[in-house]
């Protein structure tokens, strides 16, 4: 019934909007305030997963529901987009697009991995975050740390959400010059390439996080550290861009962001290598570079990124000429076809008025019945006499068939050879 819908309808739009009302302010979650930098979220998000995440809190439900709305409110801030949308109009902007929420596959059944392995080759986007359990021994040194010397080149396998560290030493001019580390993968093996600080207690927390890309048939990552201001590009969603690939386009360079460290102190660092794949180990290449030998490849970085940044104002600025034009033209299309019905209906009409002169009763009635007709039911189209000319075929081929049954047996010719005797 109607009613019933209605009120059905209403009662969800009510439970959707104390749903929102009862929710806590993202800013209020992650204890920071509204102008924390990206790095500032980061680091108050990994102290509450660790805090509330259910391998230390077991079956606790007051712990479970505070990791759910930890990272529900890490999700809309450390995203860009979904961060301004919620800071200009509050959840409801952002309750119209699909969450991704980041998975620790470590707390996963079995079923669940399975499940999200399947989603994931089926093209649906699945963020997933560093084990609870790894970043908590990494925080109380409990760790096996591996010496990696500059210009050296390691291949190793990582065990599926476990990581193998790295620590690297650097003198001061090195340090000046700059360092890069990357991380390939032959074999498309999913990984995180990770950055630990070091704590004054001798635990490592982590500090930089890059996931591992896809670029033809090899994964990487890396990190650069070169004394000025380098760029991290985080993909966006490819269901959304989908759903809409005009804004995705205009939004493909808004996870063009800034990485948070962008250069390195004389002494040790400590990298990571973090195994991501759902199910098998990843293999992996690594090694650590001093930037000395790659002074045009600095140039060259800092100038691409830098005409990227021109590219994504110059795009906002072009979005909006854009937008401009295609309600124009939206505009301008309707009216054609409005247009082009009047002409029509205008060129009908004359022609009924002009078939009206006649002294003629009979023609003067078929005009007016005509144009009862043609008011009431339209002119026929022009599928409707396509279907008209495809079944007087089939009449006529069905009368030609027919005939030829109804031939009588002596109008059937029959061959003779006059050579041979009867």
């Amino acid at each position: 019934m109607p009613g019933s819908k209605s009120k059905s309808k209403s009662k969800s739009d009510k439970q959707q909007q104390q749903q929102q009302e009862d929710r806590r302010d993202p800013y209020e979650v992650l204890a920071v305030n509204r102008n924390a930098t990206d790095q500032d979220i980061k680091s108050a998000y990994r102290k509450m997963a660790l805090k509330y995440h259910p391998d230390k809190n077991g079956d606790d439900p007051v712990a479970a529901d505070m990791f759910t709305e930890v990272t529900f409110s890490y999700n809309i801030l450390s995203d860009p987009d979904k961060r301004r949308q919620y800071d200009n109009s509050g959840f409801q902007a952002i309750d119209g697009d699909s969450q991704e929420l980041e998975l620790d596959l470590s707390s996963l059944n079995t079923v669940n991995t399975v499940f999200a392995a399947l989603f994931s080759k089926l093209g649906v986007p699945i963020k997933t975050t560093v084990s609870a359990t790894v970043l908590e021994e990494a925080l109380n040194g409990a760790v096996t740390v591996n010496e990696l010397k500059l210009g050296q080149s390691v291949v190793r396998k990582v065990e599926k959400q476990t990581a193998d560290f790295y620590s690297v030493q650097i003198t001061e001019k090195e340090a000046r010059l700059g360092l890069v580390c990357r991380v390939h993968s032959s074999n498309k093996s999913k990984f995180k390439l990770l950055y630990f600080e070091q704590e004054e207690n001798g635990g490592l927390s982590l500090a930089l996080q890059e996931d591992s890309i896809r670029t033809g048939k090899v994964t990487s990552a890396g990190m650069f550290f070169l004394g000025f201001t380098v760029y991290r590009f985080e993909q966006s969603n490819s269901m959304s861009a989908a759903k809409d690939p005009d804004s995705a386009f205009f939004k493909k360079l808004d996870g063009f962001q800034p990485c948070e460290i962008n250069e390195l102190k004389a002494g040790t660092h400590v990298f990571a290598v973090y195994g991501d794949n759902f199910f098998k180990s990843a293999s992996y290449t690594i090694e650590v570079l001093c930037a000395e030998p790659f002074s045009e490849e600095k140039e060259k970085l800092k100038d691409v990124e830098a005409k990227i940044i021109t590219k994504r104002a110059e795009l906002s600025k072009f979005e909006s000429e854009y937008r401009e034009v295609l309600a124009k033209f939206t505009e301008m299309t309707s009216r054609y076809a409005q247009e082009m019905q009047t002409i029509d209906e205008l060129l009908s009409e004359r022609n009924t008025i002009h078939a009206a002169y006649t002294t003629n009763p009979a023609l003067k009635r078929n005009s007016s019945t005509s144009k009862v007709k043609n008011s009431a039911k339209g002119l026929k189209s022009e599928e409707d006499e396509e279907d008209s000319r495809k079944e007087k075929k089939e009449k006529d081929k069905e009368r030609v068939k027919d005939r030829l049954r109804k031939k009588k047996w002596f109008n059937i010719p029959v061959k003779m050879d006059r050579k041979k005797p009867c």
